[in-house]
């Protein structure tokens, strides 16, 4: 075993070498950490709600004037609550009327008009109107500014009396140069419905 303390010239060695190690120690941990990226924690991508339609109102004025009739959708509470209700005027047999569509949101307080905001973005949205049973002709009355229909306006022409229903379908971004959907045909219409609703028609 040996006792003797190390020599001056050896402990400085083993400094050097130690100090050199521990340099060493520290750039390598620097460079670990500029090569790693910082770490940020993940925002999610913003949610594009859909507004909430509870009410869609048909308001239907015969070309004299002269009738005023009301096709009305409400279901206040949503879907899965109180089941929805629905009213829908007799029209005229062979009759011209004008149609002005406004589209509500009653859950909230005041209740809310979302028409100007389909009226807005009237180039992502459009009306169909699918008559089955009923003699009667839906044309649109209003255009987007690509001169494209919205249908938040139309024109009804009534024939004799008779009795069907009326399917109203509001689209969201619909492929309007479609075929056929300038003219109402929803068929190759695409894009996703904001609310749909079959409405009784009878002619009398």
């Amino acid at each position: 075993m040996n006792n003797n303390p190390p020599k001056p010239d050896t402990m400085k060695t083993r400094l050097k070498y130690l100090t050199y190690a521990l340099i060493a120690t520290a750039t390598i941990t620097a460079c670990v950490g500029a090569d790693k990226d910082p770490v940020t924690p993940s925002t999610p991508a913003p949610v594009n709600e859909e507004e909430l339609i509870t009410t869609l109102q048909l308001h239907i004025h015969s070309a004299n004037d002269v009738e005023h009739k009301h096709f009305i959708f409400r279901d206040v509470d949503g879907a899965g609550g109180n089941a929805p209700v629905i009213t829908a005027d007799t029209l005229s047999h062979d009759s011209i009327y004008h149609v002005e569509v406004v589209v509500l949101n009653e859950s909230a307080s005041p209740a809310e008009d979302i028409t100007a905001e389909i009226n807005a973005e009237s180039d992502v949205h459009q009306f169909f109107y699918q008559v089955s049973g009923a003699n009667a002709t839906v044309t649109y009355a209003d255009a987007d500014a690509n001169g494209n229909p919205i249908g938040l306006e139309t024109d009804w022409t009534i024939g004799a009396a008779s009795n069907g229903t009326l399917v109203v379908t509001l689209r969201h971004q619909p492929d309007k140069t479609a075929a056929g959907v300038s003219s109402g045909d929803i068929t190759n219409a695409g894009g996703e419905t904001d609310i749909e609703v079959t409405f009784p028609f009878v002619v009398e």
